[in-house]
């Protein structure tokens, strides 16, 4: 999914899941309400001006010398390829042998990638998991119509052990979404991240390639720490 420039027309959630950004065509974002599948408003804000934290997601040996950075988007097809295909390898090979730090930073280019990462990280130690099952099932969730996709996500949810309470508190934080999208726009920039799947090997940026080049690049890397 190219082109990062869409964050203008990308979507998402705040004021306690019942708004959308939305492209007004001035190039300005937009308000536009929305209630993904009903949702109810949180009973528990946060306080106005609160910060709300945003949890790194990573995976492997924090004291590793190379660090993966990951940009994807759970709605882009390319990312769901690299998940199904070149991940496996990659943790097999490298982060679960201690030889990287994996890191997974989530991508907004529309309110349903936001959605799914919000129902992923309901609960932190499911994410992974939860991860790799949303990526797996993108053609079947990513279907429909606004509050069709929302159920579908809370159905990925419950599948992986989380409860309709959770999955409604989750996707009724809009504080959150506000957090979550903010670190996107802020990390995006920062690593001038302008496509997905996008990697950030080693503080070197490359775009989406398969496991032999992705290897290769990280046992030269490797080799060079060694």
């Amino acid at each position: 999914m190219n082109k990062i420039a869409s964050i203008a027309a990308a979507t998402a959630l705040v004021a306690g899941g019942a708004w959308y950004l939305q492209d007004s065509g001035s190039g300005t974002p937009a308000m536009t309400p929305f209630a993904p599948a009903q949702a109810q408003e949180s009973s528990a804000t946060e306080a106005e001006g609160e910060a709300v934290e945003v949890q790194e997601m990573t995976l492997g040996n924090p004291d590793a010398e190379i660090q993966v950075i990951e940009y994807a988007s759970f709605t882009c097809p390319h990312c769901a390829n690299f998940a199904e295909t070149v991940y496996p390898e990659l943790k097999e090979n490298y982060i679960d042998t201690g030889k990287i730090e994996f890191v997974h930073r989530e991508v907004y280019f529309d309110r349903y990638g936001l959605w799914a990462g919000m129902v992923a990280r309901c609960d932190s130690d499911k994410y992974f998991g939860l991860s790799d099952l949303i990526y797996e099932r993108q053609r079947d969730w990513a279907q429909g119509e606004p509050a069709e996709i929302a159920e579908n996500l809370k159905r990925l949810g419950k599948t992986a052990g989380l409860s309709d309470e959770q999955l409604e508190t989750c996707l009724a934080d809009g504080a959150k979404a506000e957090a979550l999208y903010a670190t996107f726009q802020q990390n995006a920039e920062a690593d001038d991240v302008t496509s997905t799947p996008t990697f950030i090997i080693d503080g070197e940026k490359y775009s989406n390639m398969g496991y032999d080049e992705f290897s290769s690049i990280l046992d030269e890397k490797l080799g060079e720490e060694g």
